[in-house]
């Protein structure tokens, strides 16, 4: 099975993590990971198996020590979200992503666009942010011209 790195690419910290009373003379807390960043990881472990995965094997995939209820969590609340699937398998599921990377960014994006009244403005800004190859392709296709 492949493994997938976190996004950091970096090790986690192998010191258990300590309540802010542990932190003194010889501690040092550990870090924390960027908002999303297990949910990311996760999903790319599901995108590289090309199959439904247990926990166990999400688990295996990733390359990060988590324990297995983190990533049950992760993996429930992905499915409460709708970003994963779920079936049967044994005692517990196995899951799939319901959309590649690029269906996820673009379900994301339409979130983000719903979160506002005026569309119209916020697409303006938008567009007019974007690169030159961007708005090309943007162009082309809103011509009908899509790849």
């Amino acid at each position: 099975m492949t493994q997938v790195n976190g996004i950091s690419g970096e090790e986690p910290d192998p010191r258990p993590s300590a309540g802010p009373e542990a932190v003194g003379a010889g501690h040092v807390p550990a870090e924390r990971r960027p908002s999303g960043g297990l949910e990311s990881t996760i999903l790319a472990a599901l995108w590289a198996a090309g199959a439904p995965l247990t926990v166990g094997q999400v688990q295996g995939a990733i390359g990060v020590e988590l324990a297995r209820t983190t990533v049950t969590t992760i993996l429930s609340r992905l499915y409460e979200k709708g970003t994963v699937d779920r079936t049967r398998s044994g005692r517990g599921f196995a899951y799939t992503p319901t959309e590649d990377a690029a269906g996820l960014t673009a379900r994301r994006m339409h979130s983000e666009l719903r979160k506002d009244e005026d569309r119209g403005t916020v697409l303006a800004r938008f567009v007019s942010q974007l690169t030159y190859e961007d708005e090309r392709l943007l162009r082309d296709l809103l011509d009908g011209d899509a790849r």
